[in-house]
């Protein structure tokens, strides 16, 4: 598994991120166009850290592997919901290429981790 400074600064890492998604959407005034997005990037965004925590605890290596798993799937699709909402707030477009970018990164850091279990 992973040595505790890398466990430590990547559970910190990940709470930062869902933080950042969460500071970023409680101030877009909700449309019938934006809403639904906003739902599903929150859920999935939150959900990378909370599963990062899950794995740490996990009793297994199977379960610690399938934990990162979801963190992957989960990472993945935050990247799909901020390009969606590029395109409907292309006004935020700046500061959703930044969020992307650093959730492309969790997706690399955990594809990384999956392919040396």
């Amino acid at each position: 598994m992973l040595n505790n400074k890398t466990k430590f600064d990547l559970e910190e890492r990940t709470a930062r991120f869902g933080e950042n998604i969460l500071n970023f959407c409680k101030n877009i005034y909700l449309t019938r166009y934006n809403e639904s997005l906003i739902k599903q990037l929150i859920r999935s965004s939150t959900s990378i850290g909370a599963n990062y925590m899950e794995a740490n605890g996990s009793d297994s290596r199977r379960d610690f592997k399938n934990k990162i798993s979801i963190c992957k799937k989960e990472s993945k699709e935050t990247t799909h919901w901020l390009r969606m909402l590029s395109t409907v707030l292309p006004e935020k477009k700046d500061r959703l290429r930044e969020l992307w970018k650093e959730a492309q990164e969790l997706v690399l850091i955990f594809s990384s981790i999956t392919n040396k279990l």
